[in-house]
């Protein structure tokens, strides 16, 4: 399949697994997640066994293709045991084997037993500052876990009141201390900024401390006001107050410059990494709209286009969890709904997602794809962006188009103007 169609198909999979229990939920969040002060082990063990069937039945659409990333989303997934992580870990491995066809893209060695695919292969837990998670840090890298994504969001403790976060500062720290303890060289740390009442004094404050503990990728959220959230309700009911745009912009100005000054690379919109090698391997897939497979309440699938599916499908799982487990007794391999993609909704969505990245959108790839040049379907658009100076044309090969620095800016609004003209 990917010699027919060469491009963005890696010929392999990334597996994501959302395992959406919380402790409490934040009032910002707009994810799929479920309030579970205490998960229990009757609990957790059901979600474990309602993923492990839905992996079994759903393992034929993305038959024949290599595991290259395998990510724990949530929620809050350091909540399960490590005993239920290693379970979850081994079923994918074992589900797509590491090396079939990867080993010359180096995503595998040849050494292809379990040791060598928990090296190889990326294997992302996301984790809560909290004391009982911190425990498990060991356990979890005993159990296949080789990346850490660290919900630190701030070390200003009155910051994180006003997100509502659940841990404060110290907690944070000490999580971080005990992830290099547990033997991990491969952290990410999660920063929110453009908080109600927030200066660019303390978000420098913010990224002095994020530096001092030298992970290798960073990922940079402005905090945004989803409507149906508790901040959504309130901003429209006129009980909270965003942070105002200029200063917004202010704040990813000087983000970009403390983080690039620092040895950082910026790779997309949001993400930074110390080197290419530190970037998210899975992330990535869903930006250059390469195979995902997606597991659990609200997950998302994304298959890579085929004879059969020319521009692809992607299936979204329900996002309430009942649902979802009454449909995984129905059928497991039909839990979500699924949207085939048309050729015009997948050249706007070409053209986003790939604008998003440092590298921006190449030329040829997308004639190969689409069979004409970008401005052969976006000539309106792509003018009227290079005269606001959002765009810039040219580069490595004519034709290829990145986000200026003030096109980075309103990232979004460059996303509207590709997915109206469709």
């Amino acid at each position: 399949m990917a010699d027919d169609f060469d491009g963005f198909d890696d010929g392999a999979v990334g597996v994501y697994l959302h395992l959406p229990f919380c402790e409490r939920i934040c009032p910002y969040c707009d994810f799929a997640v479920v309030a579970a002060p205490e998960l229990g082990a009757d609990r957790e063990a059901r979600y474990v066994s309602n993923l492990l069937t839905e992996l079994a039945a759903r393992r034929s659409d993305f038959g024949g293709r290599a595991l290259a990333s395998l990510y724990f989303g949530g929620g809050t997934p350091s909540l399960f045991t490590p005993q239920s992580i290693r379970e979850l870990v081994l079923a994918v491995r074992a589900a797509f084997p590491a090396s079939r066809g990867l080993a010359s893209r180096g995503l595998a060695s040849k050494d292809d037993t379990d040791a060598g695919r928990v090296a190889e292969i990326e294997t992302t837990l996301e984790v809560n500052p909290s004391t009982i998670e911190r425990a498990r840090l060991a356990d979890f890298r005993a159990a296949g876990i080789n990346r850490l994504s660290i919900g630190v969001q701030s070390f200003n403790d009155a910051l994180l009141k006003r997100l509502g976060r659940a841990h404060r500062a110290p907690i944070a720290r000490e999580t971080l201390r005990a992830a290099r303890e547990a033997g991990f060289d491969n952290l990410s740390i999660d920063l929110i900024f453009a908080a109600p009442g927030e200066s660019a004094d303390d978000l420098a404050r913010d990224l002095d401390e994020l530096l001092e503990w030298e992970p290798e990728h960073i990922s940079t959220y402005e905090l945004t006001f989803e409507p149906e959230t508790p901040f959504g309700r309130a901003l429209a009911a006129g009980k909270m107050s965003s942070c105002d745009e200029d200063l917004a912009a202010d704040m990813t100005l000087q983000i970009e410059g403390r983080l690039t000054a620092a040895g950082f690379g910026r790779y997309e919109i949001s993400n930074y990494a110390r080197g290419e090698e530190r970037r998210s391997q899975h992330n990535q897939r869903y930006w250059r709209r390469q195979a995902v497979l997606g597991l659990g309440m609200g997950a998302h699938s994304a298959e890579a286009r085929s004879v059969e599916l020319p521009h692809g499908a992607r299936r979204a799982n329900p996002r309430r969890l009942g649902v979802w487990e009454g449909r995984i007794q129905a059928d497991p391999a039909r839990t979500g709904v699924e949207e085939r993609l048309s050729v015009a909704g997948s050249r706007g969505e070409a053209v986003f997602l790939a604008l998003r990245q440092a590298e921006g959108l190449s030329a040829g790839a997308f004639e190969a794809e689409f069979g004409g040049a970008p401005r052969i379907f976006f000539e309106a658009e792509i003018e009227a962006m290079i005269r606001r100076g959002w765009l810039i044309e040219g580069g490595r090969a004519a034709g290829d188009l990145r986000l200026s620095d003030s096109g980075r800016l309103l990232a979004d609004a460059v996303a509207a103007e590709f997915v109206a003209a469709v």
